[in-house]
């Protein structure tokens, strides 16, 4: 970006790489958000394998291919299961390579829906700041409950450190997946011995399924979380797009009273 040393990074396997998938909607986002268009130009698509890879070079500028020995993530990874597991912490991995390699960068998973630019909403001070699944009130409250689906990390030597800890965590907790290890480490000790300053992003300006935004003059991001398989992703997050069409087809006058919730949230 501006700066020369900050990247948007989202990860794409086969299955959600389709045609008439997630992230066909994804992209769609940043096309139709508030002020997101811009944003495209910085971010990278990390396929996960080839068949990833080839759909985001006919979409996309900015693809790198990542590719693990001896898996194959071209399929829907099903929450928990081994290849989901797996595909989470190679993520983690891969993130860590960043930061040491300079680069502050902004994380999305491909079923959040991109409907302004989050960057003025993000805390200056901060190394690390993360959506929530659950949000308390305070920025600062460890019970806050964390999503690891959209994160801010800034690169410097505290949040390497805090990476390369969150990395190793995996052996400690074998059967649990990034976030909930996120959950547990994230009161350890160690973390306040690194200095790390880490913040929660309200769930009004970075909301979801769980705990969506009520605020459509606010709203960054929606995010497809509380939400299972793929199908019902598709279906959700086709409505989120259609209910944002229609507030930003409303005048101005009326956008700025808007009131309305998002239905794709309502039955949950």
């Amino acid at each position: 970006m501006e700066d020369g040393k900050t990247v948007i990074l989202t990860t794409l396997n086969g299955a959600w790489a389709a045609t008439g998938s997630i992230i066909e909607l994804f992209l769609e986002s940043f096309h139709i958000g508030e002020g997101t268009k811009k944003l495209l130009k910085h971010l990278v698509i990390i396929a996960l394998d080839q068949n990833a890879h080839a759909r985001c070079l006919a979409l996309h500028t900015h693809c790198f291919a990542l590719t693990t020995d001896g898996v194959d993530f071209s399929q829907e990874a099903y929450f928990m299961t081994p290849s989901y597991l797996k595909m989470m912490w190679r993520r983690i991995e891969f993130l860590k390579s960043i930061l040491e390699m300079g680069y502050n960068f902004v994380f999305t998973d491909a079923d959040i829906m991109w409907l302004r630019d989050p960057f003025h909403r993000f805390f200056s001070d901060t190394d690390f700041q993360i959506s929530c699944d659950h949000f308390v009130a305070s920025p600062f409250d460890l019970q806050n409950k964390p999503n690891g689906g959209f994160y801010y990390a800034k690169s410097n030597n505290r949040t390497i450190a805090f990476y390369n800890f969150w990395y190793s965590s995996r052996e400690t907790y074998p059967e649990y997946h990034d976030q909930d290890v996120l959950n547990i480490i994230k009161y350890d000790p160690l973390i306040a011995k690194m200095g790390l300053k880490i913040k929660f992003l309200p769930t009004f300006f970075f909301g979801g399924f769980c705990e969506p935004s009520k605020i459509f003059q606010v709203v960054c991001t929606m995010h497809a979380n509380c939400c299972f398989g793929l199908e019902s992703k598709l279906h959700d997050l086709k409505i989120t797009l259609e209910d944002w069409r229609n507030y930003m087809s409303l005048p101005l006058n009326l956008r700025n009273t808007y009131k309305s919730g998002w239905r794709s949230a309502s039955k949950l």
